[in-house]
C-alpha cells in the first residue's frame, strides 16, 4: 500500500492570488479512520488558507498528543510545524509567537489534549490573548486509547458498550468566553459551509480566536446514545448565524436590507459580515453570548456559529509592548542593552 500522493496535477486546477492550487496546501495522506470528522476539519483548513492566499511558509502549526494532534501532518505540508507533548501546545506556541510575531499561528488540539491535561495551559493562553487560531477537534472520547469518556463528554451520554457518563462536561466555548478570548465560535466537522468562513475569520483576527469543532469519532463515538455523533449533531444543531468574510481588496457588490447584516471591523482592516438568523443575539456582547449558550444548552441544542467577536481586540504583544521587529531578528545590542539599562529597569521596580 502506498501513502505517497501523486505529484502530477491537472493543468487547469483553479489557483489563488499567489498562483497556488488547493493541492499546494495539502499534506500527507491521512492515516485516521475512514469517515473521521478530523479529516473534514483538515480539508476546511486547507480550503480556508487557500482562499485567503496565505503563503504556506507564513503559517506555524502546532499540536499536542492525540488523534487530533496528528492532523497537522495532513494539511499545509510546506508550513512550519511542531508536535509538542500532551497538553503543552499552548505554552510552546506562546513562546514561538513571542519570538517571531510575523508568523500566523494555528494550534490544533483535542478535547483530551485541551480539556484534561492541558486545561491549565488552555486557560492561560485564552486570558493572555496570544495572537493565534486555536481549533479543538472535539469528539468526546479518547480515541487513541479506545474510547473512554473525555472531559467534554455530555452527562448522560452513552459509550459504545453502554456505559453512561455521570460527570458534568467542560464546555470549552463557555470557558473561552469567561477567560477573555476575543473570537469564540463552535462548528461541526460535517458543516463545511459554516466551518470554512469561521476559520478564515479566525485566521485574520488580531487576537486569540477559538473554534470548538464537534468532530464525531466513527470508531468509538458515532452510535445511538452519543451526543457527538453525526446524527445527533445534525438533529440538534442550532446555527446562530450564517457567515462570510470580505476583505478590503475585494469589491463588495451585495446589498442587504437594514437589520439583516451586521459588520465587525477587524484590527487589520478586514470586515467580518454576518447574516443574522436570530435577531436577539448580538455577537459583540460577551455576556449575551454566555446567556445564549446556556439558554440553548438547557433546551438540548448545540449552538454553532460565531458566538462572540471583539471589534477592537488586543493581543499579547500589545499587552507587553513588544517591538514591531520579531525578537528573533534583533541583534545582540538590542537584546542586551547593557548594565545601565538593567539598572534603570530594576530601579523602576523598587
Amino acid at each position: 500500500m502506498s501513502y505517497l500522493k501523486p505529484t502530477l496535477h491537472h493543468p487547469k486546477l483553479p489557483t489563488n492570488a499567489l498562483g497556488l492550487t488547493r493541492r499546494d496546501y495539502e499534506g500527507s495522506i491521512s492515516t485516521l479512520c475512514a469517515g473521521c470528522g478530523h479529516d473534514s476539519i483538515s480539508a476546511a483548513i486547507v480550503q480556508a488558507v487557500w482562499e485567503l492566499s496565505i503563503p504556506p511558509h507564513r503559517v506555524a502549526k502546532l499540536s499536542g498528543i492525540g488523534c487530533s494532534s496528528k492532523t497537522p501532518d495532513y494539511f499545509l505540508g510546506a508550513s512550519h510545524g511542531f508536535n509538542s507533548v500532551h497538553g503543552r501546545m499552548p505554552s510552546v506556541l506562546t513562546g514561538a509567537s513571542l519570538a517571531n510575531r510575523d508568523l500566523i499561528y494555528l494550534g490544533v488540539s483535542g478535547d483530551g489534549d485541551s480539556a484534561s491535561i492541558g486545561l491549565g495551559q488552555f486557560a492561560h493562553l485564552m486570558r493572555r490573548g496570544v495572537n493565534m487560531t486555536y481549533i479543538v477537534e472535539n469528539n468526546g472520547v479518547y480515541g487513541l486509547t479506545k474510547g473512554q469518556f473525555s472531559a467534554t463528554s455530555d452527562k448522560g451520554s452513552k459509550a459504545r458498550k453502554g456505559a453512561v457518563n455521570t460527570d458534568e462536561p467542560i464546555d470549552l466555548v463557555a470557558l473561552a468566553l469567561e477567560l477573555g478570548a476575543t473570537f469564540v465560535a463552535r462548528s461541526f466537522s460535517g458543516d463545511k459551509n459554516q466551518l470554512v468562513p469561521l476559520i478564515k475569520g479566525a485566521l485574520t483576527h488580531q487576537g486569540v480566536a477559538f473554534i470548538d469543532c464537534i468532530s464525531p469519532c466513527v470508531a468509538f463515538n458515532n452510535h445511538e446514545g452519543s451526543t457527538k455523533s453525526y446524527d445527533y449533531v445534525r438533529e440538534h444543531n442550532e446555527a446562530v448565524n450564517r457567515l462570510d468574510v470580505f476583505f478590503d481588496r475585494m469589491p463588495i457588490t451585495a446589498s442587504y436590507a437594514p437589520g439583516e447584516m451586521i459588520e465587525v471591523t477587524q484590527h487589520d482592516g478586514s470586515v467580518l459580515r454576518m447574516r443574522k438568523l436570530h435577531e436577539e443575539h448580538d455577537p459583540t456582547d460577551r455576556v449575551a453570548a454566555l446567556n445564549y449558550l446556556a439558554r440553548h444548552k438547557a433546551m438540548g441544542e448545540i449552538v454553532t456559529g460565531l458566538l462572540y467577536v471583539d471589534p477592537h481586540p488586543e493581543d499579547l504583544h500589545h499587552h507587553l509592548g513588544t517591538v514591531a521587529t520579531p525578537l528573533n531578528r534583533l541583534d545582540d545590542a538590542a537584546l542586551c542593552p547593557g548594565a545601565a539599562a538593567l539598572e534603570e529597569i530594576n530601579a523602576a521596580l523598587r
